[in-house]
């Protein structure tokens, strides 16, 4: 199931909408409708007015939030990086790059720009906020909306800029280390100050009442310190690696003409979980476990593999670097590759393979 949907783009870049985003917005509305009269909408009347406040709060920040992704966006394709796209989701937004890239100095820039949308924002807000102030009622609440979104930015500039992956203060911290000493280096130092980071905001989310969103804000720190070490020693490590040093060439295929049961039965026997799907020799398409999987067991004998086989088959060249598959892997949600040579196929290549050449490379 599709967990993000494209609802537009902006520049080129697609916009989308995590199935989280539509529940996070009714109870952030909630919360801001019913918090205090700082940081909320609770002494307003009549109730109608006040979630309508609530709900606008909710949708104005995730609009910020959005502003503040394509600032990482624009810069990062100034400087010759693709973007994916852009996904709002329960804990904020995400640009998802191509690539970081690799010059320091690119990444600072970058780094810098999703927060600096953010102090642009809030900075222009308050200024706009003290200068109608004096002609409208303090106790306005549009007023006040415009207060607190110029407030939220204000916090979203430095809680961003703390030094933790994956925030954007930890790919600031990255790129001034990645000046001085190695880029593996550079980033586990930094993820390790985001995975500290996270341990103490944990501790204080089981020390303070209604510590749940520290809790889970410093899961997902450390989630994503540990993610981004992982993935950035895991690239590095296959940097200069080929495909053709690293598939396998003892390939099992499958006629579209198997039933649904046979090939569980093959599965068990060849231990793989994917296989290219073959007629002649032409490779026509390939078949998962994630595919019989979908399929009830009482009708597997029935149901053939052309029925369920991808037919959109991602392939490679030998000559093509290993990273390049682990990219495609990543970008695609899948878990093999087949390996092309003048349309006739030479191998295929799994994460399993990338995995087993960065423990050898390590």
């Amino acid at each position: 199931m599709n967990s993000s949907y494209q609802i537009g783009k902006i520049m080129g870049i697609p916009i989308k909408l995590h199935i989280s985003f539509l529940l996070i917005i009714p109870v952030m509305g909630y919360i801001f409708a019913n918090n205090d009269p700082i940081l909320g909408f609770g002494d307003v009347e009549p109730a109608i007015l006040r979630y309508t406040l609530g709900i606008s709060v909710a949708i104005l920040l995730f609009f910020c939030v959005l502003l503040h992704e394509l600032g990482h966006s624009i810069v990062a394709k100034k400087n010759g990086t693709n973007i994916q796209g852009i996904t709002l989701f329960l804990f904020g937004g995400v640009s998802s790059l191509e690539e970081i890239p690799r010059d320091p100095k690119i990444e600072f820039k970058m780094a810098l720009a999703g927060p600096g949308v953010s102090l642009l924002i809030g900075s222009v807000l308050i200024i706009v906020y003290e200068f109608i102030k004096t002609d409208i009622s303090i106790n306005n609440p549009l007023l006040h909306l415009l207060w607190l979104i110029a407030y939220i930015n204000i916090i979203l500039f430095i809680f961003n800029l703390i030094p933790a992956f994956p925030m954007d203060g930890g790919r600031v911290l990255r790129a001034v280390l990645a000046s001085k000493m190695d880029y593996k280096k550079a980033t586990s130092i930094a993820a390790n100050v985001g995975k500290m980071f996270a341990i103490f905001m944990g501790i204080i989310g089981f020390v303070v009442p209604g510590g749940l969103w520290y809790l889970l804000i410093a899961f997902f720190i450390y989630i994503g310190a540990a993610e981004e070490d992982k993935s950035t020693q895991i690239s590095v490590t296959l940097e200069g690696i080929k495909i053709k040093d690293i598939m396998t060439r003892d390939i099992k295929t499958v006629p579209p003409g198997m039933s649904v049961d046979e090939l569980v039965g093959f599965m068990f026997r060849y231990k793989h979980m994917g296989y290219p799907v073959v007629e002649g020799n032409e490779v026509i398409g390939i078949v998962t476990f994630n595919d019989v999987h979908s399929i009830p067991d009482k009708e597997r004998k029935n149901v053939i593999l052309r029925d369920i086989m991808t037919k959109d088959i991602i392939s490679l060249k030998e000559d093509d670097d290993a990273i390049k598959a682990l990219k495609l892997m990543t970008m695609n949600n899948i878990g093999r590759i087949i390996i092309l040579n003048e349309k006739k196929m030479t191998g295929i290549v799994s994460r399993t393979d990338l995995l087993r050449a960065v423990q050898l490379l390590e």
